[in-house]
């Protein structure tokens, strides 16, 4: 079993392993620290964009090339960033900490909560560089689609999903988003 070590600054949250992490696999060549999700993410929020804008100089074909080249590098920025974020470790620490989170509803099981912190973390991938208070309505609608029957309504949740958020923009080196944090 792999040993996946969890390093922070803040001393307000533990250090440690989780056993048995999941490696996330590339399911083409096997390489460990495939994430698909932030690879098209990355892609899609700035490459993209960005080489069509560079291509257009070049004409219509400019456009369309300069975009698939910077969807690629795009792509690889946002893989870089979700190879950081490690959702087992996220869900464990979460599910083991959530009760003694000052916004925490007594006898409030942990499904209901999971929803919430799920969005925070995979949220700052999704956003990179962005602060929270810019994408809070864009990470309510991804809650909203994603708690189920089970998560909290907005206003109980908001607060473990900016919980999450903080947590990894904590333990990634910078500030990605210039609030100070």
């Amino acid at each position: 079993m792999e040993d996946r070590k969890i390093k922070t600054t803040d001393s307000s949250r533990t250090t440690g392993s989780v056993r048995g992490t999941d490696a996330n696999r590339d399911p083409i060549t096997g390489t460990p620290g495939a994430h698909p999700v932030g690879t098209g993410l990355g892609a899609a929020a700035g490459g993209a964009a960005a080489g069509a804008a560079i291509g257009t100089v070049a004409g219509p074909v400019g456009t369309v090339i300069g975009m698939a080249a910077g969807a690629i590098v795009g792509g690889l920025a946002g893989k870089g960033i979700a190879e950081k974020i490690d959702p087992t470790v996220e869900t464990s620490y979460w599910k083991e900490n959530y009760q003694t989170r000052p916004y925490y509803q007594k006898d409030s099981a942990w499904e209901s909560y999971e929803p919430a912190y799920r969005t925070g973390y995979e949220g700052y991938g999704r956003y990179q560089g962005k602060r929270y208070e810019d994408v809070e309505g864009d990470l309510r609608r991804d809650y909203e689609k994603s708690r189920g029957k089970t998560g909290l309504p907005w206003e109980s949740a908001k607060s473990a999903t900016r919980d999450a958020w903080h947590r990894v923009e904590r333990a990634i080196p910078g500030d990605a988003d210039g609030d100070g944090r």
